[in-house]
Formats: C-alpha cells, structure tokens, sequence
C-alpha cells in the first residue's frame, strides 16, 4: 500500500469516526440512541449527501483495496459489538425464559413473515421481479424483510441505555438471535429460488443442524469448557494478556463458526457471553478495556460505514416507487 492509500483510508476513518462521536453526542443530548446519529455520519458523508457533491465525491471514493481495509473495520467493530454484548447478557434462555422467549419469537416472527407472504403479492409487481421474473422468491425476500430483527442495533441501543445486563435485553436478544437464524435459512431459500438453482436440500439440513448445533453447544459446553481453561495453570496468555486471551477467544470461535459456515455474528456474541459465563469479574478490567476501545473507535465506524454504504437518493429513485 502506497503512503497517499494509506492517508486516502486514514482520512476517511477519521471522518467517519469524529463525525460519528460529534453526532452521536446531539443525538444523546436530545435524549435518543447514540447509534442513530453514529448511522447519519455515515449518510452524510456517502453518496446520500456529500459523497454526491462534486468537490466532495472523490474524497470520500475508495479504491478496491481500501475498500477491504473499511470492510475489516466494518466487521471488526460487528464482531466486537456482538461480543460484548454476549459478555453483558451473561444468561441466555434460561429454564424460566425459554416459554416466554419461544412465544415471542413466534409472535414477533410468525405474524410479521406471513403478513409479508400474504400482502407480497400486491405489492411486488412484475417489473421488480428481476429478469427471471421469478415473484416467489421476491415476495420471501420481502416478508423476510418485514419479520427481521437487526441485532446490532439492538444490541447497540441496549448498550447506550446501558440495560444490557437486565431480563428484558436478556428477552429480546435471545428473540432476536432466534429470529435470525431462521430468517437466514428463508433468504437462503429465496436466493436460491431468484437463481433458477436447484435447492439443495442436504445442504440445507447440513446448515440448519450446523447453526443449531454450534448455538447449542455455545450456551451449555462450550461456556463450561472455556471457564476450565480460563482457571487452567496451563494458561499462560490469559495470566500473562488478559486482553489478548479474550480477544484470542473471540477470534477462535469465529474460525470455528466460519470453517462450519454458521455465521460470526452468532459466534462472537456467544464467545462473550462463554468468557464471562455469569461471573464477570474474573476479565473484569480485560472486558473494560477492550469495550473503552470497542465504543470509542471500531462500533462507532461500523455503524458510520453502514449508513455510508446506504445510496437514499438513487434507492428512492421515482422509477422504482412508480413500479
């Protein structure tokens, strides 16, 4: 990487970070989630407001290869939100939440996915069906849409209000992590549909067992087989790095996540909550430490680089809303 590629990159982080922070800040006094005005930074500076400026376009444009630096910094702060979040939660579908959570998973998905099936239909026309003119998989992908539940988000707001360590975030993440497994498994479907592919289905099953399987573990042996190695003489990182052990925890169950095809944001958000397994102190300082990090720097680009990544005036174009 050349030395003005390097400046390119740094310049736009720091944009979107200071503007993130500046904006977080207002949004904070005026009584509302910091992560909204985190989201608008980034809105401004993309393609929505000033990206489309003529002195300004070049600025905030990306080559190929700054655009995979911004894209590790996107996931990085993802991940690091997840993780954090798992490590407040610290329970997770206990015996006396498991009804409830079930209930609300069928109510708050359920309803919502087969509205979107039923009224899909009349509102997805022919000319956005795509060139295989294939509606079904267009209609799935809407009611998807009606019924998904962004975890990040939640997370974030939960974090802000700082709740995330009370029963109703304990709720409504267990739901929202419910929602989403099997909302992925429709899309799946859905893309699948919208290219003329055959659906496999063994693959398919092979997923579904592989996603379950791994939250399963995540939230009963996994948890206890990390607490003996946290304990363990043997570990020397952990006595030597506290830090570097939890992040080397986190990293190593999203290689594990990844190598089985299960998604990372499940992953890291169930690293967090096997570090600190309903007793906190034990990384106590580590967790602080990488959350100060974590809030202050790669969550707050995430959420810029996610409202960077969103074109309002050419997604709201008058054509599509006509069609």
């Amino acid at each position: 990487m050349s030395n003005s590629d390097l400046t390119s990159i740094l310049l736009i982080l720091l944009l979107l970070v200071g503007l993130a922070q500046l904006l977080g800040y207002f949004f904070v006094r005026l009584r509302q989630p910091k992560v909204v005005g985190e989201i608008l930074a980034g809105i401004v500076l993309g393609p929505s407001l000033i990206g489309r400026l003529p002195f300004a376009s070049g600025l905030m444009e990306a080559t190929k290869h700054q655009i995979n630096i911004l894209n590790f910094v996107y996931w990085l702060g993802l991940l690091l939100l997840m993780f954090l979040s798992g490590a407040e939660t610290r329970q997770l579908f206990t015996r006396e939440e498991r009804r409830e959570v079930g209930w609300l998973a069928i109510v708050g998905t359920g309803i919502p996915f087969i509205l979107g099936l039923v009224l899909g239909p009349w509102l997805i026309g022919p000319a956005l069906a795509g060139p295989n003119g294939n509606r079904i998989s267009l209609i799935i992908i809407l009611a998807v849409g009606v019924a998904v539940t962004s975890v990040p988000v939640v997370s974030k707001i939960f974090a802000d209000l700082k709740i995330l360590h009370t029963r109703f975030a304990r709720l409504v993440l267990g739901v929202a992590v419910l929602e989403d497994i099997v909302l992925w498994l429709a899309l799946a479907v859905a893309t699948a549909m919208a290219g003329k592919t055959a659906l496999n289905f063994r693959e398919m099953s092979v997923h579904l067992i592989s996603t379950i399987g791994f939250f399963g573990l995540g939230l009963t042996i996994l948890p206890r087989i990390v607490k003996r190695i946290n304990k363990s003489r043997f570990n020397v990182i952990a006595k030597h790095s506290p830090v570097a052990y939890t992040i080397a925890v986190l990293l190593g169950y999203c290689v594990v996540a990844g190598a089985l095809d299960v998604s990372v944001v499940f992953a890291a958000f169930l690293a967090g909550f096997a570090v600190v397994h309903k007793k906190r102190r034990l990384f106590s300082e580590s967790l602080d430490a990488i959350g100060k990090v974590s809030f202050a720097f790669f969550i707050p680009a995430y959420f810029a680089i996610v409202g960077m990544k969103l074109d309002l005036v050419r997604g709201l174009s008058l054509s599509m809303m006509a069609a």
